[in-house]
């Protein structure tokens, strides 16, 4: 990317068509996401100054940024940022990166809060169960005030972020953050929860080799791991469920397509589980398990 004067337009068009060459999804979008980056600006902003000069530090910068990205490394980790529910959330590599399908969660667990709670005096109780960076929690803490969050994790540096994301969006006051693995940190709290949600890790170990180097080299592998045949943390979160939810409480988790029947008949064969469904996500593909404790 040597030249005697770069413009960003110029400069867009030549990056784009060498991602492209060296087979980088997406190239000219990630062109322009991390010239807007380097320049500290937003996208169309670049299109509005498509004639602008750029010094040899711009320059130099935003050529660090592609050799990073040429190695394969995310675009949000090299930002250090995902948009997730219309929100804002800074991510690093001891995180795993907000997926779109994610937000089902986040729309299921509303719509439960609604289903349950429509007085607004009531305030549900809401577990984020392997909280990560955070985002499941705080986006429905966003959009449902008057419910109070509890979120886990087994990672420290996971939860120092989570919490850096709940400062950010103004939630932090509301939710608890807790370190351990799956129900260790909630066991001797005495409380039990009207929404339990989850993204566990659910990818087979099997499978885990063939992943796109994106996510196989720098994403968490702690986060995304669910051992041999990629059930074992389904499983736990749906055994030990029960002893954490209220009465008509729901247990709304994240899991494969292919494992979301299985995960409902392990919900069938739990004496104590009553309603249960599986939905779809944006791409027509089953996503979430949902299951309800009777109401006894």
């Amino acid at each position: 990317m040597r030249h005697k004067s770069w413009i960003i337009k110029d400069l867009l068009k030549v990056t784009a068509d060498y991602l492209k060459e060296k087979e980088i999804n997406s190239p000219r979008l990630t062109a322009e996401v991390l010239l807007s980056h380097q320049l500290n600006t937003d996208r169309v902003n670049l299109y509005l100054n498509f004639d602008q000069p750029l010094t040899e530090k711009e320059i130099s910068g935003y050529r660090s940024l592609i050799k990073r990205r040429l190695r394969h490394e995310p675009i949000q980790y090299i930002t250090g940022s995902q948009e997730f529910w219309s929100l804002d959330f800074m991510v690093d590599p001891q995180v795993i990166i907000p997926r779109p399908e994610s937000e089902l969660l986040v729309e299921q667990a509303i719509n439960r809060v609604g289903a349950n709670f429509a007085p607004q005096n009531q305030s549900p109780k809401i577990l984020d169960l392997g909280t990560g960076s955070g985002a499941l929690a705080i986006s429905v803490a966003k959009e449902v005030p008057q419910a109070r969050f509890w979120a886990t994790d087994l990672s420290a540096a996971a939860l120092s972020l989570a919490r850096s994301n709940a400062e950010k969006h103004g939630v932090s006051e509301r939710i608890q953050f807790m370190r351990g693995d799956l129900w260790d940190p909630i066991i001797n709290l005495d409380i039990t929860f009207d929404i339990i949600i989850s993204n566990p890790p659910y990818i087979t170990s099997e499978e885990y080799n063939d992943l796109a180097p994106e996510v196989r080299d720098y994403e968490p592998r702690l986060a995304l791991d669910g051992h041999e045949g990629g059930m074992y943390f389904i499983e736990k979160i749906i055994q030990g469920g029960l002893d954490y939810l209220s009465p008509g409480g729901w247990l709304i988790m994240e899991m494969s397509p292919d494992q979301t029947e299985k995960a409902l008949v392990l919900v069938e064969q739990i004496k104590g589980y009553g309603e249960k469904t599986r939905i779809k996500d944006y791409s027509h593909i089953y996503r979430v398990v949902m299951a309800q404790k009777v109401d006894s």
